[in-house]
């Protein structure tokens, strides 16, 4: 999979209706579930309780927080493009956030992006919408599906 670079507004608008990637595949490990649990405060059985899980649970083992689903589409992105060409960028938030499918814990998962819109807001700053999607392995629906809004200064 090779990173496309972008160094211009012009390379960016014309992104503008193509999707890019499938990113690398990645696992989803119990140790990546448990450090997230850590940092977000969100202990919630199903995520990291593995023997109650495996007997309680619909899954049938422990599953990936939606939020680390969605976190780890940030890093998909990173691996499908690289922004040289502005002084900046910040993640600005994001619109429709979906989680379709759950992650159980060892999947594997990988994300594309397809860029939306490129709008120039003014003053040197650019905001582009992608809508990031990360699919689980051997699964029909997605785990994630998000419009992500980032603002570049030029």
């Amino acid at each position: 999979m090779a990173q496309l670079s972008i160094d211009s507004l012009e390379q960016l608008q014309e992104t503008t209706g193509k999707t890019l990637g499938p990113s690398d595949w990645r696992e989803v490990t119990q140790d990546m579930i448990d450090a997230f649990a850590e940092v977000s405060g969100d202990h919630q059985w199903i995520h990291t309780d593995v023997e109650r899980a495996k007997n309680d649970s619909p899954f049938g083992t422990t599953i990936a927080h939606g939020n680390l689903t969605l976190s780890m589409a940030d890093g998909f992105r990173a691996q499908l493009l690289s922004f040289s060409g502005f002084q900046l960028g910040v993640n600005y938030g994001w619109n429709k956030v979906r989680y379709p499918a759950p992650v159980p814990t060892g999947s594997r998962v990988r994300g594309t992006a397809e860029t939306l819109s490129v709008k120039d807001l003014g003053g040197g700053w650019y905001e582009l919408i992608q809508r990031l999607t990360v699919e689980v392995e051997d699964l029909e629906k997605p785990a994630f599906v998000g419009e992500s809004v980032v603002r570049f200064l030029a």
